[in-house]
């Protein structure tokens, strides 16, 4: 997936891509919002970073004439300014999300992938995903290694399915408790940790090859590294 990073801020611009980068997108970078906008115009983006205080443009005047020009693409936008107007002030331009600097990457990666979810929430499962030696068949909720069958708890399922949903892109851990616990649930920092763990014992522990990687900080990712 593309993305399109508009940002002033050298070393900040260089850190988110650094991160999308790492998460398996495609990262381009514009400096000001005249130059955000004949990148953004073209759509050629599944989603914008946007930070609000732009030079030429401002992010809220750049997405705000995109949105006129009927360019969809979803936008997140990030900024220094986080009271309560200031916020709606993003999301009535046509932001889909706001985030308050300063931010943590892993939430930026999280509300991102949110972000993409909800602007493709038609999108069919496939109705079968190979990875190595793991398959995964959405429709019968069945994975299997090496032709056998992976039995897995409803966590474990939900968790596995996540990561296979998304192979080759790092999922962060509050995505994970999203979407295994819930939005509103109070999840001890401890318990992806041990979930993971579960599912690693089930899926990877037993075969050779090792399919669930950890990366410190930022994720969690399903791949074949070879």
């Amino acid at each position: 997936m593309r993305i399109l990073v508009i940002e002033d801020e050298a070393k900040a611009a260089k850190q988110l891509k650094a991160g999308l980068e790492l998460a398996h997108f495609q990262v381009e970078l514009a400096a000001d919002g005249t130059a955000g906008h004949r990148l953004a115009s073209s759509g050629a983006y599944d989603a914008l970073v946007v930070d609000v205080m732009l030079p030429g443009l401002s992010g809220l005047q750049m997405v705000e004439k995109l949105r006129a020009e009927d360019i969809d693409t979803p936008v997140l936008f990030l900024s220094a300014k986080g009271t309560l107007e200031d916020r709606l002030k993003g999301l009535k331009s046509g932001g889909d999300d706001y985030i308050v600097k300063p931010y943590a990457f892993p939430e930026v990666l999280a509300r991102l992938q949110a972000i993409l979810r909800r602007v493709r929430p038609g999108s069919p499962l496939p109705p079968k995903v190979e990875v190595a030696d793991l398959t995964w068949e959405p429709d019968k909720r069945r994975i299997t290694r090496l032709g056998k069958r992976v039995d897995l708890t409803p966590k474990e399922y939900l968790l596995a399915a996540l990561l296979l949903e998304n192979v080759g892109q790092v999922v962060p851990r509050s995505t994970v408790v999203e979407t295994v616990w819930g939005l509103t649930a109070h999840v001890d920092p401890n318990a992806v940790d041990v979930q993971v763990r579960r599912l690693r014992a089930k899926l990877d522990d037993p075969y050779e090859k090792k399919l669930v990687h950890t990366l410190r900080g930022v994720g969690i990712v399903l791949e074949d590294r070879d």
